[in-house]
């Protein structure tokens, strides 16, 4: 039998997933693709940097015990790291060697100091007549890692997260992009690094803010033409928190002053990092140029938590409140709100704050009338899994029919209006609705949605699927 990329790789697989915890075997291990085998070297593709340095870091000595039993001593393992990133007039980072193969290999850091044209740089948190020389770093010590629990939708942005607060600015992933739906973290973790790098690099500079008032400051600044000194303020931070980027979007005057600081800080390896309720390739009336350094570093999804998470969430917060509630009606509330975690909150604090005014013991049946109150009054977002069941069902077919790898016309039709669906009614990233829909990428999520908007143009019979399963929806 000849010995392929494939084989090979598939053989340190079997190998790797005995030897390692299930969920870090999913995280870390099922994304990689065999690329070659070329003289005793097996090249795997890496989703990002980030991953080739979590791997060399943690995985170096497992993944050169699988190798060498497959390929022999000589073994090579080589890290084809993919590009989708633009990096203007750097050198893209293509490949490298493990450290037991690789010399001595080190990242070059452009040294270029702050120039000044004012001395006296005025703070814009600073309230007018009130001298402030210390920069407060606007976090919230209540949003910090201990109780942000880690679960499948969120492990590669808690991470990479961890990362950046040991080493801010020096690592590969800056800026570190979080992006997911309402209430899923995204703010949280931002928090959360920065009150870590606080923490561990008291004499940093960390400032967190919002874009939205980002974008208020940088009106006021030109309004009162002191936007160099806007800019020079920006320039001294050393660790740079925006929450909610995509509010940027339309806004020409604040993204073209953005991309001058973030560039500044960039090179003077200072720490960026985003949060937005989408990915960058979701995100509209963003310039090119900016998008493009969004991408430098690592953009990390938070996704809805799944019921083993949802349960770590809320007994989590009944510890820290100090209040104890059976097992059974726990397990009842994180079964029944599965949108996100503010959700999820939200209706045991209603639970707690009903047994507590009404003077009531928490039972289950006092959990399902707030449950159902608390589902009847919030505006819930469909899921991708509803989605399918309806297309599904509306197409008398299993979901399993509907993922599949079949080309039959009526099956990839199906498949393509619930990746519409997903697309109009969820705010997950093309990747996102492309894995959870038969393991499919980006590019064929973006076709499937090009392909529904024509037909239903064209088809009227298809038009009527559309308008029928809208229904469904609404």
């Amino acid at each position: 039998m000849s010995v392929t990329a494939n084989s090979v790789w598939n053989n340190c697989l079997a190998f790797i997933q005995d030897n390692i915890q299930p969920q870090a075997f999913k995280t870390w291990f099922e994304p990689i693709k065999p690329i070659k085998l070329s003289d005793n070297a097996l090249s795997i593709q890496v989703p990002s940097k980030f991953f080739y340095e979590w791997l060399e870091e943690h995985y170096v000595k497992l993944l050169k015990v699988a190798l060498t039993k497959e390929l022999g001593d000589t073994a090579k393992l080589v890290y084809i790291i993919k590009m989708e990133n633009t990096y203007g007039n750097r050198e893209p980072f293509t490949e490298k060697i493990p450290s037991s193969n690789r010399g001595n290999m080190t990242a070059q850091e452009m040294d270029v100091p702050i120039k000044s044209k004012n001395p006296e740089l005025k703070n814009p948190f600073v309230i007018p007549g009130i001298r402030n020389i210390k920069i407060e770093s606007q976090l919230n010590p209540n949003y910090n890692f201990d109780n942000f629990l880690e679960g499948d939708s969120n492990r590669l942005a808690r991470s990479a997260g961890m990362a950046v607060a040991n080493k801010p600015g020096g690592t590969s992933f800056n800026p570190l992009l979080v992006f997911g739906g309402v209430g899923l973290g995204k703010t949280h973790l931002a928090h959360a690094i920065g009150v870590e790098i606080k923490d561990k690099y008291p004499e940093r500079t960390v400032l967190y803010i919002s874009a939205e008032k980002f974008t208020q400051q940088y009106i006021e600044s030109v309004k009162k033409n002191t936007r160099n000194d806007f800019i020079h303020f920006y320039q001294l931070i050393d660790v740079l928190i925006i929450d909610d980027v995509q509010f940027f979007s339309g806004k020409s005057g604040t993204q073209d002053v953005f991309f001058h600081i973030f560039n500044h800080l960039h090179q003077n390896g200072k720490q960026v990092i985003l949060t937005s309720d989408k990915a960058p390739v979701d995100m509209q009336d963003i310039e090119q140029r900016l998008l493009s350094r969004f991408k430098w570093g690592l953009s990390a999804e938070l996704q809805n938590p799944d019921y083993e998470t949802r349960i770590s969430i809320l007994k989590n917060k009944l510890y820290r409140d100090g209040v104890e509630m059976p097992d059974d009606i726990v397990e009842y509330v994180a079964k029944h709100i599965k949108t996100n975690i503010r959700e999820l909150e939200g209706a045991i604090i209603s639970l707690i704050a009903q047994s507590s005014f009404n003077k009531k013991e928490v039972t289950l049946e006092l959990a399902q009338q707030v449950v159902e109150k608390f589902v009847k009054n919030t505006k819930r977002e469909v899921s991708i899994d509803y989605i399918q069941k309806v297309v599904s069902d509306y197409f008398e077919m299993d979901v399993a029919t509907l993922q599949s790898k079949t080309r039959k016309r009526h099956i990839v039709q199906a498949r393509q209006l619930a990746m519409f669906f997903a697309k109009k009614f969820t705010k997950a990233s093309l990747a996102s609705i492309g894995s959870q829909i038969g393991k499919r990428d980006h590019a064929t999520v973006l076709h499937a949605c090009k392909t529904v908007d024509n037909l239903a143009e064209t088809d009227k019979q298809f038009r009527k699927y559309i308008e029928d399963l809208t229904k469904k929806f609404s």
